[in-house]
């Protein structure tokens, strides 16, 4: 079981405030993350392929066929100040 002090130490190494309240529920739900752990650690994971993910990742793509772009005229035309074939946006320092 993790202790008050303990909960403490970690919030100021992360630059957390705590009140009371969030410090007991901490200590409690840092207590119940730690008896996960142990369960896991007390496994037999000998057999188990390493993983870098839980399920298998795969990536789908389209195919990458060229097609029409839409006119420049069409995308500017919902644009509030179009400027010279481009879209005008307001200066960060304005």
């Amino acid at each position: 079981m993790i202790d008050r002090e303990q909960v403490v130490h970690v919030a100021r190494l992360a630059r957390l405030e705590l009140s009371e309240e969030e410090i007991e529920r901490m200590q409690s739900e840092l207590s119940g993350i730690l008896e996960h752990v142990d369960r896991i650690q007390s496994l037999d994971l000998s057999e188990v392929e390493p993983t870098s993910h839980v399920v298998a990742l795969e990536n789908v793509m389209r195919p990458d066929e060229p097609r029409p772009s839409l006119p420049r005229e069409r995308a500017l035309e919902p644009a509030p100040d179009p400027y010279e074939g481009a879209f005008r946006v307001p200066s960060p320092n304005a």
